[in-house]
C-alpha cells in the first residue's frame, strides 16, 4: 500500500478516502484482498472513525464491501460498471474531440505534444505509473484546450472503475497502443477532421473489450 502526504487542513476522513481510492485504482489494494479498520488506522496515522466513515464511502462508490461480523473487502472489478461509465465517456469524449476540432490555441497544442513526448519516453522505459499520469492528463488537457475543465471534473468523479481497468490493461498487456491512440487522436484534430477523430477516440476507449477474456486469464480472482 502506498502511503501519500497528507495536505495541510486535509482532514483525516478526506485523506483516508483519497489514500485508499489511489490505492484501489492502482490496484495496491487488490481486488478481493480484505482490509482492516485497525491496520488502515495504524498506517495512515489516522483514528478508527474516519477509517470507518471513509470504508462507507468508498462502499458507496462501489469500490468497497462491507459485511457485518466479517470485514471489509476491495470490490472486484466489475464489468456491468464499467461499460455504464465507458457510455458516459465516449458520448463527453466524442464531443470534445468535435470541439477541438473547430480549433485550438497554439499552447495547448504544445502542451498536448509536449505530453505525447513524456508519454512516449516512459512507454520506451516501461515506467507504468509515470505513463499512467500523462495518458491521464492528455485527455484532461483536450478538456481544458476547449474550455470545458469543469466538464472533466465532473466525468472524472464517475470513471474510478474504468480507470481500475485501465492500470490493470497496462501493467499486464505486453503490447501497449494507449500513446499511439494519443498520437493519431491529435492528428485528426489537427486536420480537424471531426469523423476520424470520433472514431480513433472511440476505438481508443473501447480497446479493452477484445481483451476481456485474456485479462481475466491474468488474474481470475480479481473480477466479479
Amino acid at each position: 500500500m502506498q502511503i501519500l502526504e497528507r495536505f495541510s487542513q486535509e482532514n483525516a476522513r478526506s485523506y483516508a478516502i483519497r489514500v485508499l481510492t489511489h490505492n484501489i485504482i492502482n490496484l495496491k489494494l487488490e481486488p478481493g484482498s480484505s482490509v482492516s479498520e485497525n491496520e488502515l488506522s495504524s498506517i495512515l496515522n489516522v483514528s478508527r472513525t474516519p477509517i470507518r466513515e471513509a470504508l462507507i464511502e468508498l462502499h458507496r462508490q462501489q469500490l468497497v464491501e462491507i459485511y457485518p461480523q466479517k470485514g471489509s473487502y476491495i470490490s472486484k472489478i466489475d464489468y456491468d460498471l464499467i461499460e455504464a461509465t465507458r457510455f458516459l465517456r465516449l458520448t463527453v469524449e466524442n464531443a470534445i474531440v468535435q470541439l477541438a476540432c473547430d480549433g485550438i490555441s497554439q499552447e495547448y497544442q504544445n502542451k498536448l505534444e509536449h505530453n505525447l513526448f513524456l508519454q512516449n519516453s516512459y512507454l520506451k522505459s516501461l515506467t507504468q505509473e509515470k505513463l499512467w499520469k500523462y495518458d491521464e492528463e492528455f485527455h484532461k488537457l483536450l478538456f481544458e484546450s476547449v474550455n470545458k475543465s469543469k466538464v472533466y471534473d465532473i466525468l472524472k468523479t464517475q470513471m474510478i472503475h474504468f480507470d481500475r481497468l485501465r492500470i490493470f490493461m497496462l501493467k499486464n498487456l505486453k503490447e501497449v497502443k494507449t500513446v499511439k491512440d494519443h498520437e493519431n487522436i491529435l492528428y485528426a484534430i489537427n486536420q480537424k477532421d471531426k469523423e476520424l477523430a470520433t472514431t480513433l477516440m472511440s476505438t481508443h476507449l473501447l480497446r479493452d473489450q477484445p481483451d476481456q477474456d485474456k485479462l481475466r486469464k491474468i488474474h481470475p480472482e480479481y473480477f466479479k
